[in-house]
């Protein structure tokens, strides 16, 4: 269960945001990059912002997990509610235990149209209510289930067009946005790492990192939303057995919003446990390392349309 967070109000005025998988991608220039990361020295969980090219890495929150950019640019989703990134106004929709009786609900990807927030949601007494849900972004209202899970699953993305969902519970599924038609795309045997998933602007690929075995470290991959063209993209380094501590995992990627690039966490072992953020282009080429912190670990975030810092 995730813990409850204290929002954290900056000097600037821009309210703390809490992490999420991230959203549907949209389409659109390359702008401020919100990431959340675990800080060694003061074992706070954080958030941080960071312009694509590594300038301007600024904090945000304390004691939060990662944020997540609305469609429009404008503002960051949080387990309960959201915040304008540059007025610091914060909407609180009574997320996740006050809403819905007996429905704990974790809500953070936006739909395209910025008009609904879909959610992970755990029954606090009732295991039956597990499953992805979606509500209107406004007020919270209008709950609507879209899966049942015994455990947990957990909605990374939507698609550009708003009417299917990614579904991360194991293998990766797509469903309509109603409910209907969840179906499997990675094959038995690709071991997705959870609640990884993010669709491309265009609407064609959605990417996701995996291990390829389970004995080996996570690599990205690509596949079209009916399971068909699946393939590992290139990227330097990536991968190989975990029982090697120079091998390197690299997970959770999204697309940048003009669909060109690739953000993701990248994992070494060697010299220190210790991850931080690239990009890469689509094709693999081009890796470029965005944070350089030794004392933070970046574990994903999601890259957005706000413009960068001048």
């Amino acid at each position: 269960m995730r813990k409850l967070i204290m929002l954290v109000l900056l000097a600037a005025g821009i309210a703390a945001v809490l992490a999420l998988p991230a959203a549907a991608t949209p389409s659109g220039t390359n702008g401020k990059i919100v990431v959340n990361v675990d800080n060694s020295v003061t074992g706070q969980e954080q958030v941080y912002t960071v312009d694509p090219d590594g300038t301007d890495l600024r904090f945000l929150a304390n004691d939060a997990e990662a944020g997540q950019w609305s469609p429009d640019g404008t503002k960051i989703a949080i387990f309960g509610g959201y915040v304008n990134f540059d007025t610091g106004d914060y909407t609180d929709l009574g997320l996740p235990f006050d809403l819905y009786p007996d429905l704990a609900l974790f809500c953070g990807v936006w739909s395209p149209d910025g008009s609904r927030l879909a959610c992970e949601g755990f029954g606090q007494t009732d295991g039956s209510l597990n499953g992805v849900y979606s509500i209107r972004s406004s007020d919270g209202g209008d709950l609507q289930r879209i899966t049942t899970a015994q455990f947990d699953d957990c909605p990374p993305d939507y698609a550009p067009n708003g009417k299917r969902l990614l579904v991360s519970s194991g293998p990766l599924s797509v469903v309509q946005a109603n409910g209907n038609g969840l179906h499997q795309i990675t094959p038995e045997g690709m071991f997705v790492d959870f609640c990884s998933g993010s669709w491309s602007p265009q609407g064609n690929e959605i990417l996701f990192s995996a291990h390829v075995p389970d004995t080996h470290r996570s690599t990205i991959w690509v596949v079209h939303s009916d399971g068909t063209e699946l393939q590992r993209i290139p990227v330097p380094g990536c991968g190989g057995p975990r029982s090697n501590p120079a091998s390197i995992g690299c997970q959770k990627p999204v697309w940048s919003p003009d669909g060109r690039k690739i953000m993701f966490e990248r994992h070494f072992l060697i010299p220190n446990d210790h991850f931080d953020l690239y990009t890469v282009n689509a094709d693999g080429t081009d890796l470029f390392q965005v944070t350089n912190t030794p004392d933070l670990d970046e574990a994903g975030g999601d890259w957005g349309t706000h413009p960068v810092t001048p």
